[in-house]
Order: C-alpha cells, then structure tokens, then sequence
C-alpha cells in the first residue's frame, strides 16, 4: 500500500536522500517503497537542536535518514544517560524510543522521540516558573 502525502504550495519533503520541493499548487504524492521520508515541518537542523533532547531527537533523525544508522548508537546512548541522570522522568520515554531503536524502526523512534520534545518543554517551562 502506499503512502499518500498531500503537499501545499511550496512544501518541501525529504524522500531518501532527495529533497522534493512543490511548486505553487497543492499535490497529492503516491509513494511505494522503503525510503525514510519526512515532512520540511518535522526535520531538525543541527544548529536548531539546543536542548537535550533536542539533540536526541536530531540523533534519531539521523538514524532514521542514514544508510548506516548505528553510526549515531554511541552518541545517542551517551546523551541518553546525560538525560536520564538529570531528569529521570524522561525514563519512560527512552524506554520507547530504545526498544524502537533497537528493533530498527527508527521511524517509531522518531515519533516517540517528538512526544519526549514536548515533555522537555513542559519540564522547561516548569522550571522557569519556579524561578
């Protein structure tokens, strides 16, 4: 079954290792196959990841985008535990996103780890209300 992904003007998707751009009309993409895809919306640059889990989150991405994902394991893990120490709250979510890294659906792990993004921020916020 494929993927249907409707697209505004202008919106950009990464398709592989392609960038696809619309061009000035909505259109409605079938896509079959095995490529990581992501929405513009949802792709982190690197100097947008300033928090922790900003970073993890820009790991999984990473590996989800990657030919050769382990590459990011180490550092992933590392950040992992860095998170884990500080803010042991966040255990439930890594327990998620781990399983799902290990099992190599870095998809799944990206999904979660956008759910850990918006924990942070309430962490965050949180945080400076009690200053």
């Amino acid at each position: 079954m494929a993927l249907v992904i409707d697209l505004k003007p202008n919106e950009k998707i990464l398709i592989g290792e392609a960038v696809v751009t619309n061009d000035s009309q909505r259109v409605r993409l079938h896509i079959a196959g095995n490529a990581p895809i992501m929405r513009e919306k949802d792709v982190m640059k690197e100097e947008e990841a300033d928090t922790p889990c900003k970073k993890i989150y820009f790991l999984v991405q990473c590996m989800y985008l990657s030919r050769n994902p382990k590459e990011y394991h180490e550092k992933y893990f590392d950040m992992v535990n860095e998170v884990q120490e500080a803010a042991p709250s966040t255990s439930v979510f890594f327990a998620g996103i781990n399983n799902h890294i290990m099992s190599d659906n870095y998809y799944r792990a990206l999904k979660e780890a956008k759910e850990l993004l918006k924990y942070e921020q309430e962490l965050l916020k949180n945080a400076t209300a009690a200053e």
